[in-house]
């Protein structure tokens, strides 16, 4: 049985970047990859996954994974953006695992900025998936603290409270530590760093 994995961090903790990076260590290697995201992620490109620093692969753009067979040979499907998709798609993914013996590597977001867990997350760890979390820094100026939440920020600068969790893009979102995510998400503590 091969493996499912969930590799998973805040934004700009170079997920995108490792799933790039990892597809072409296995192509080189002559092991056959296929590179899946949702076709919600229309930032970049439509069918190609880009990281911030540069580097980008040829991507399939699906709305769902309901009809995703992956092509003879396969023995490696990586996704990107996983928290784009539906519970009901990582139960297919874990089938292609389980009884196609190809090893799954998702790639996202455990959680948005309302500190709420996104439903796919929440299925990968209930599933069984092996949970690799990719590290940054927190993004206020100074602070040294490892990032483990997201804050959005309305274009004059506000906190965001409330809203869609599938929000796109993130030029109005910042990776904080907790302790300035509570203060400034809910007005509590003191951050010094």
């Amino acid at each position: 049985m091969a493996t499912l994995h969930f590799h998973y961090g805040v934004m700009s903790s170079s997920k995108s970047a490792r799933l790039i990076i990892n597809a072409y260590n296995y192509n080189q290697n002559g092991i056959q990859t296929q590179v899946i995201k949702p076709a919600f992620d229309t930032r970049f490109s439509t069918d190609t996954v880009k990281s911030r620093i540069g580097i980008e692969t040829p991507a399939i753009a699906m709305p769902n994974l309901d009809k995703f067979t992956p092509a003879p040979g396969t023995r490696v499907v990586l996704v990107d953006e996983v928290q784009f998709f539906s519970p009901s798609d990582i139960d297919k993914l874990v089938r292609i695992a389980d009884d196609k013996n190809i090893t799954v590597m998702c790639y996202g977001l455990m959680s948005d900025s309302n500190e709420q867990m996104f439903p796919v997350s929440k299925r990968l760890i209930e599933v069984g998936a092996e949970l690799h979390q990719h590290e940054s820094n927190c993004q206020i100026n100074g602070c040294m603290e490892l990032a483990t939440h997201h804050l959005r920020f309305s274009p004059d600068g506000r906190v965001i409270r409330a809203g869609d969790q599938f929000a796109l893009g993130d030029s109005n979102y910042k990776s904080v530590c907790r302790g300035h995510y509570n203060m400034l998400y809910h007005g509590i503590g003191q951050k010094t760093k």
